[in-house]
């Protein structure tokens, strides 16, 4: 496979050189730097005649920012992938919201340049016939912003001030509430309970745990943990384990 063919987007010359730079010093890669550009009307003319595969791009530039050059590209017959280079942090989570393939932070490290090539590479590599990727999470993980696809996701919890998402490897602590959370996942899952939301296809059993308080509970596959049904969810949950498949 050819190398990846990128465009650094940039309004300082200096910085689009030291990026410049360090893909050069990276041959594992397999990357190459075609065109350079220092506004974002100069990159969109360049990428009417110069392919690219992904694109490194700053954020706070005069005129159009790179989030909204982000945002047009997305526009084009064939998207370049976006890796955003950029000295302010706090536009992390709307970056990730373009589908960005990385975001990465001033001055840029070597290893963590070569880890967004390599995955900017695996978002071109597969095949044509590849199914695309599902819905994806965006979270904020104690400062770290990452996607997690819908699938991955068995059940969210609030506790105290936080929310602790689970899957099936490990746990994320959130700062978003369970509110918010339950509108961008949707009918995939159901509120069991006030502090809980589990995926539909997670739910392998309700059962009455304590008849006397008239308590419910439904374990969460794989994990067979077992959390609490609220008496008014009851009934939504049955229909869930009802309805299997069809009920997302």
């Amino acid at each position: 496979m050819r190398p990846l063919r990128l465009l650094i987007v940039d309004d300082e010359a200096l910085a689009r050189l030291r990026l410049r730079s360090l893909v050069g010093s990276l041959p594992e890669a397999d990357a190459e730097v075609v065109a350079e550009a220092g506004d974002a009307e100069s990159a969109l003319a360049l990428l009417r005649t110069t392919p690219v595969d992904g694109v490194l791009l700053d954020i706070r530039m005069p005129g159009s920012d790179g989030l909204r050059l982000a945002a047009a590209l997305r526009a084009l017959d064939k998207p370049p992938a976006v890796i955003f280079v950029t000295a302010h942090a706090e536009h992390a989570l709307k970056a990730f919201e373009l589908d960005a393939v990385d975001y990465l932070t001033k001055p840029v490290r070597r290893e963590r340049l070569l880890a967004a090539l390599q995955r900017l590479a695996q978002r071109r590599g597969p095949a044509p016939e590849t199914a695309p990727e599902g819905p994806v999470l965006v979270i904020n993980d104690r400062g770290r912003v990452l996607r997690l696809p819908h699938a991955e996701v068995l059940y969210l919890k609030a506790e105290q001030k936080y929310v602790t998402l689970r899957t099936a490897d490990r746990a994320y602590v959130l700062d978003e509430s369970l509110t918010e959370l339950e509108q961008r996942l949707g009918r995939a899952f159901i509120r069991v309970h006030r502090n809980a939301l589990v995926a539909r296809r997670a739910i392998r059993e309700l059962q009455l745990h304590d008849a006397d308080a008239d308590g419910w509970a439904v374990r969460v596959a794989p994990l067979d943990e077992w959390l609490s049904v609220s008496r008014r969810q009851v009934a939504q949950v049955r229909a869930a384990l009802a309805g299997g498949a069809s009920a997302c």
